[in-house]
């Protein structure tokens, strides 16, 4: 290592509501390189598979975003895009067209449809796509991946027979599926979820009960869209054979990750490992000194797989040490040290409410992080 050029690799999720990635890493840069004007800084945007998934990779990767029509939340027509890698792999974020932003006071998850998401998926696999990625997180859906797989071709029936393309609040009346007809396009394309956190489909840790009072929904529409996620995996182990009751994940953007496992064989995988294989994580910690990442706010669901617990996992054993911050460190500190992050720094320096910190969370950063490196400093002298 040298005095004066360190190579520092800065590899932060974004801190909802105040910043993105993108903006914590110039941030992160501003403050390495007036200390260090020499040094080599790396910055690996990333995203643990909900919004700003596409941004963080087209930047960190290489590649260009795709603009795509399809449809939104609760099936108007919309724009939304996906992201083109130069290996030939795409990436969809389910929130562009099925993000909680785009039902902003009009919350209502059991009407909701990931219909949208399926169009993306055909859209990538039509641009000659033959991996995609699909980030699972930021959803105001419930629907169990129903629409997007009816997107892909999959029907649904009612007892009479009817065809129709269900949401969160009519998952019960699904009395029969069929895969076999399937978009071709798809045929012999690979689909990887990233999912940022490990719950089951249904139940008390599943996706009703933990996530859908987040995207609106009273107690008796929690218990309306549980029943339906539990009527639907027994649809689909009775129609597919394929139980994913259990399936660590499948609880992900409404049961999304769930239903693209069943209907679409798809792969879950934890968010944050899939995008620092796009962008070659392990090469750029070659030579590296100090690796420093964050997100907005550290807790139990950190431990459950999202990006700063990712990124101490991956750099374990290298010798690398790896600094954390975030704007609220309450809980889990103990947790990340014992997964190989060295140290945990809240941004904030003044006991105020997050609505009166956002404000200064740019300013409040980069103190931050000139104070870590100031110690680092001094260290490597």
């Amino acid at each position: 290592m040298s005095r004066n050029n360190p190579k520092i690799i800065l590899v932060p999720d974004s801190f909802k509501g105040t910043m993105s990635a993108l903006e914590v890493c110039a941030v992160m840069e501003q403050a390495a390189l007036a200390l260090f004007p020499q040094a080599q800084v790396v910055s690996l945007p990333v995203a643990d598979g909900g919004e700003g998934s596409v941004e963080c990779l087209v930047k960190a990767a290489g590649g260009r975003c795709v603009p795509a029509q399809v449809q939104g939340p609760y099936g108007q027509p919309m724009e939304a895009f996906y992201g083109l890698l130069p290996d030939g792999t795409a990436v969809v974020e389910t929130a562009s067209c099925a993000g909680l932003p785009l039902v902003e006071g009009d919350a209502r998850p059991d009407q909701t449809t990931t219909f949208g998401v399926g169009q993306l998926l055909l859209k990538a696999a039509e641009a000659g796509a033959r991996r995609i990625l699909l980030g699972l997180g930021g959803s105001c859906t419930n629907d169990g991946g129903c629409g997007a797989a009816a997107a892909c071709g999959v029907r649904f029936f009612r007892a009479d027979g009817e065809a129709f393309v269900p949401v969160g609040g009519t998952l019960k009346d699904i009395a029969s599926l069929s895969a076999d007809h399937l978009d071709p396009r798809l045929q012999g394309v690979e689909i990887a979820c990233m999912c940022d956190i490990d719950n089951p489909f249904y139940g008390e840790e599943g996706a009703a009960f933990v996530f859908a009072p987040q995207k609106g929904a009273g107690p008796d529409t929690v218990r309306l869209l549980d029943q339906g996620l539990r009527h639907l995996a027994a649809a689909i182990q009775r129609c597919l054979g394929r139980d994913i009751s259990a399936l660590p994940g499948a609880g992900a953007a409404g049961g999304l990750g769930g239903g693209m496992a069943a209907f679409l064989g798809a792969r879950l995988l934890p968010g944050i490992d899939a995008v620092l294989d796009a962008v070659r994580f392990e090469e750029a910690l070659q030579g590296a000194d100090l690796i420093l990442t964050g997100e907005g706010r550290v807790d139990g669901q950190t431990l459950r797989g999202k990006a700063v617990l990712g990124v101490a996992r991956r750099a374990r054993g290298s010798g690398v040490p790896v600094v954390a911050v975030t704007g609220d460190a309450a809980q889990a500190g103990e947790g990340l040290y014992q997964q190989g992050v060295a140290a945990l720094f809240s941004i904030n320096r003044s006991p105020i409410a997050f609505a009166q910190a956002r404000h200064h969370s740019k300013e409040n950063l980069y103190q931050t992080t000139e104070n870590i490196l100031r110690l680092a400093k001094q260290l490597w002298k």
